[in-house]
């Protein structure tokens, strides 16, 4: 016998029709309640765009008969009638108006409401990627996409970004072995064969974090807001640099891809700039992005002279003055700034220094000697130091007070038998007396001579009678303090404004010390800027000419003195840990000093990161820096990253706490160290819990989302019911 097969059911599909508009109505079958996906106003644009993709679910009404009354409701669809509704409102769709429908007559309504939801499988974000891509490569723009889907053109940008990212990693997303927010971080990089190495490096590593896979990719580059960066971005990017951005955190302009390329173009732009400088004529001109900090002590700088304001902009400077007044008048009357208040204020600020701070002007013989450092400050700007003159270029100075009283047989002499100094005949001594006072220039008395002429005094004698001159004139300074401070402060001065010690007779050695290694960014630094800006400003009230010093130091008042004082005397002040020259006693005594001083680096703007502590210490030093700061629980959350994970995170959680490595802490001055006892250290613990400790919130969230970025994980449901 054949064996028989069982015939398989035939499925009857529900009939479609047209029916129209007027004949529909909402069911209270269907399951969806709350609002979600694209708004009606949305819907009703995109139906009016391309027509109703999708048909309607209907059912018709029966009377109590059972028998049909013409009009069908819908269980399933209700957004899309709403849609339709709203078009018939707004006169642009016929209230008869044939609508596609499904006619349903089996089944539960609920049921078929339920399954029309759950049943359909969202979009998966990388089709909708693709498809973006898809649109703008048959020639639509970014704008037009973002018009057409009802987004925002940043969103469409970051899913085109997304879609750009290498074929083989989007494979590795296509089947969830790559999350979104990964996917994100490796759209930083253009670069397809980079975006690999680094998921084949992060596939051994444990952590797989966003943060380092843009940390990662972004290896070797520099930031856009780097100084140099800055400075020549725009010529990096006309010679054809590339700049990775990051589209969806903020980047801070983001990153120059190629470093040797910017170093190229940095250089030549200095050299552009320092050959305008050239041409002024300087002796010698030096250009790099950034000099050590102190470059310039040792050399004298020549201050310039300002040219005066004419009335006309002494009238400008008047009337912008006014103007500041009566607005700050009219705001101190409201008792508020308004934001246009505030910015007219900026501008006549701005207006105002344009006029009065003006470049200092040279003579040319100082320019013939002097010279300029070409750099760039912190902010990428040009920095322009003028006027600096080198110890071999500066002029010889003619001894007025000549010697040869006080020298022996050896003194020197011209080849043409003439006294080298001031041509005396040899044999014959300078027939004057020579009377001294601290800092000021020899006198001279005539003598008679004797008839057979005086020789010079022997070395030996002329030693003892100075010696008991010295002698008598500390014995008489040491009576007078006031006389006293002003030799030393004429010492220090000549020291470290002019570098002529010969100046003076006092053997005080005054020298600003180069610092022994050059700290990150120091010379950038709020810090360096007000030492600086109070050693020019001290400078510009000096005399040009050494020996006008004393008269000058001699009029000023106590309160100057002791200012200026206190400046030389800061100057000479070394703290430096060297390995090289250690000095135990040199530092207690700095110690010492900061104690009396109340100094607090906190507040001086020093603050942990990875360049200047973080970076350059143990693991077991930055959990401890972090422990102490914010307790034992914000130290744990960093312990399994990496080193270099963990001096940024570390870096974010002390942010703002004060906390400071041990050598920058100052006896007496309060720092944020954790309490020793473990009840304290407990409560402390609790405390940053109960207030959603901040370091946790970091470290966990280091690639923060944002609304755009909530908005674009979930794009599956752009036309979506």
């Amino acid at each position: 016998m054949g064996k028989t097969t069982k015939a398989v059911q035939k499925i009857t599909l529900s009939a479609s029709r047209d029916i129209p508009f007027d004949r529909l109505v909402l069911s209270q079958a269907n399951v969806r309640r709350v609002k979600a996906g694209v708004s009606i106003e949305e819907l009703a644009a995109d139906i009016a765009r391309r027509t109703l993709l999708q048909s309607i679910t209907v059912r018709p009404v029966l009377d109590e008969a059972g028998a049909e009354t013409g009009m069908f409701e819908i269980p399933a669809g209700g957004r899309r009638y709403r849609a339709l509704e709203l078009l018939v409102q707004q006169k642009r769709l016929a209230k008869t108006a044939p609508i596609p429908c499904v006619v349903r007559t089996d089944g539960i309504a609920e049921e078929d409401s339920l399954a029309e939801n759950v049943q359909r499988a969202p979009l998966h974000p990388l089709d909708q990627f693709r498809a973006f891509q898809a649109l703008r490569e048959k020639g639509q723009g970014e704008e037009e996409i973002a018009a057409v889907f009802f987004v925002a053109v940043s969103v469409v940008k970051q899913r085109l970004r997304l879609a750009a990212v290498s074929p083989r990693l989007l494979e590795v997303y296509a089947e969830d072995e790559m999350t979104l927010d990964q996917l994100m971080a490796f759209s930083v990089s253009p670069d397809h064969q980079r975006q690999e190495q680094v998921w084949e490096a992060v596939q051994h590593s444990y952590n797989k974090e966003p943060y380092q896979i843009r940390r990662l990719l972004t290896e070797g580059a520099v930031r856009a807001s780097d100084k140099r960066a800055q400075y020549a971005g725009e010529d990096y990017i006309v010679a054809g640099g590339a700049v990775m951005r990051d589209l969806f955190q903020q980047d801070d302009g983001g990153w120059l891809q190629d470093a040797g390329l910017l170093a190229r173009v940095v250089a030549e732009k200095l050299e552009r700039d320092a050959d305008a400088i050239r041409a002024e004529g300087w002796k010698w001109v030096e250009a790099a992005p950034e000099f050590p900090y102190g470059h310039q002590y040792g050399l004298r700088r020549i201050p310039g002279t300002r040219r005066p304001l004419t009335e006309d902009e002494i009238a400008q400077v008047e009337t912008l003055r006014a103007e500041a007044e009566r607005i700050e008048e009219e705001a101190a009357a409201t008792d508020e700034v308004s934001d246009d208040a505030d910015a007219r204020l900026n501008e006549i600020e701005a207006e105002i220094d344009a006029l009065t701070e003006r470049p200092p002007m040279y003579d040319s013989a100082e320019i013939a000697m002097a010279g300029v450092f070409v750099s760039i400050d912190g902010s990428g700007k040009l920095r322009v130091e003028r006027g600096y003159v080198r110890p071999e270029d500066e002029p010889l100075v003619v001894e007025e007070a000549n010697e040869v009283a006080f020298a022996g047989e050896g003194s020197a002499q011209g080849q043409d038998g003439y006294d080298a100094a001031d041509g005396i005949e040899p044999g014959r001594a300078d027939s004057r007396v020579i009377t001294a006072h601290i800092g000021g220039r020899a006198e001279y008395e005539a003598e008679p001579e004797e008839e057979d002429g005086l020789k010079p005094l022997p070395d030996r004698l002329l030693t003892e009678l100075t010696a008991y001159r010295t002698l008598a004139l500390r014995e008489a300074l040491g009576n007078e303090p006031g006389i006293a401070y002003l030799a030393l402060l004429h010492a220090l001065c000549l020291r470290l404004f002019y570098r002529y010690g010969a100046e003076s007779c006092l053997e005080v050695e005054a020298k600003s010390v180069m610092f022994g290694a050059q700290a990150p960014g120091l010379g950038d630094t709020p810090l360096a800027e007000r030492v600086d800006a109070r050693h020019q400003g001290w400078a510009a009230q000096l005399p040009e000419d050494a020996v006008e010093l004393w008269d000058i130091l001699s009029g000023f008042d106590s309160d100057s003195r002791e200012a200026l004082f206190a400046h030389c005397v800061a100057l000479t002040l070394n703290a430096t840990h060297d390995a090289y020259n250690r000095r135990p006693r040199a530092l207690a005594h700095a110690g010492r000093l900061a104690e009396i001083l109340g100094l607090d680096l906190t507040a001086a703007g020093w603050a942990p990161n990875g360049d200047n502590y973080l970076g350059r210490v143990t693991k077991a030093r930055i959990l401890q820096a972090v422990r102490e700061a914010k307790g034992e629980q914000a130290a744990q959350r960093l312990e399994h990253l990496k080193k270099t994970d963990m001096a940024e995170a570390a870096a974010q959680a002390l942010e703002g706490t004060g906390w400071l490595p041990e050598p920058l802490r100052t006896k007496g001055v309060e720092t944020i160290v954790m309490p020793a006892d473990a009840a304290a250290l407990a409560t402390h613990d609790a405390a940053v819990d109960d207030s959603a400790d901040v370091t946790g919130e970091r470290v966990e969230a280091a690639d923060p989302p944002s609304a755009e970025h909530d908005e674009q994980v979930e794009p599956h449901e752009i036309a979506a019911e």
